[in-house]
C-alpha cells in the first residue's frame, strides 16, 4: 500500500518450537485470551522475548494469539513452519525415492 510503513523485525525477535506438556498452561491462556477454544494433538509455539504469544496446531491450521502482542509477521511465520512440516510428512522416503527413480520403464514399440 502506497505511503505505508510495515514494521520489519529480525528472524531472531521470535523463536518457533514444537510445545511440551509444560507449555499447556500458557496455550490455555492464549487460547482463553484469543477467544478461542485450546488446540490439541502437535501444537508450534512461537515466542517472543522468550514467552508464548502465538501457536499453531499444523493438523488443522488453526491459529491462537495474544491480541495484546503484536503477533502478525509471527503468525505468518508458524503458518510457514506448520505446512512445511505438513509437506515434509507427505514427502515419500528418500529411498522410495529413489526405488521409483531406477524402477525400469516400458518402452512404447
Amino acid at each position: 500500500m502506497p505511503g505505508t510503513i510495515l514494521a520489519m523485525y529480525s528472524a531472531t525477535t521470535y523463536t518457533i518450537r514444537p510445545a511440551t506438556e509444560a507449555d499447556a498452561p500458557a496455550l490455555r491462556d492464549l487460547a482463553a485470551l484469543d477467544g478461542a477454544r485450546p488446540l490439541a494433538g502437535l501444537v508450534l509455539v512461537g515466542e517472543i522475548d522468550g514467552r508464548p504469544a502465538a501457536a499453531i496446531a499444523p493438523g488443522d491450521g488453526r491459529v491462537v494469539a495474544d491480541p495484546f502482542v503484536r503477533t502478525a509477521q509471527l503468525a505468518s511465520m508458524l503458518r510457514l513452519r506448520a505446512q512445511a512440516l505438513v509437506a515434509y510428512k507427505h514427502q515419500p522416503s528418500l529411498r522410495r525415492r529413489i526405488r521409483a527413480a531406477l524402477r525400469p520403464v516400458a518402452v512404447a514399440a
